[in-house]
C-alpha cells in the first residue's frame, strides 16, 4: 500500500457525534409464536435493532414478526457485550435464561 490509511467515514461519523450513540449492549428477545428467546448485541440503539429484526431478511428471527426486547444490559465496549452474548448462548438453558430475566423485572 501506500502508507496513507484512510478512515472509514461511519467511525468518523461515529466520533464526531458519540454522544447521539447509545453503548454497546446485549439483548434477550422473545417472539411468542415461537416460544423462543434470541440473544444478539449491537452497537445499535435497542428500537433499531428491533425493528431490523422484525423486518423481511434471512436467519432466524425471520420465522416470527412478534419479537419484543425482554432484557438488555449495556456494557462500555462491543467486546464486553459480545462476551456476555457468548456467556448466555453457553447456557443453553431456557430455565436460566427466563430466571435472568425474572430477576432483572423485579
Amino acid at each position: 500500500g501506500s502508507g496513507v490509511r484512510i478512515p472509514l467515514l461511519p467511525q468518523k461519523i461515529k466520533a464526531a457525534l458519540s454522544g447521539f450513540f447509545f453503548m454497546p449492549f446485549t439483548y434477550i428477545l422473545f417472539s411468542q409464536t415461537l416460544d423462543r428467546f434470541y440473544i444478539g448485541s449491537t452497537e445499535l440503539p435497542p428500537e433499531e435493532r428491533l425493528k431490523r429484526h422484525l423486518t423481511n431478511h434471512s436467519g432466524f428471527t425471520a420465522k416470527a414478526k412478534d419479537w419484543t426486547i425482554v432484557y438488555l444490559e449495556e456494557f462500555q465496549t462491543i467486546k464486553e457485550a459480545q462476551g456476555r452474548e457468548a456467556q448466555f448462548k453457553k447456557w443453553k438453558s431456557k430455565p436460566m435464561i427466563e430466571k435472568l430475566i425474572g430477576e432483572r423485572s423485579k
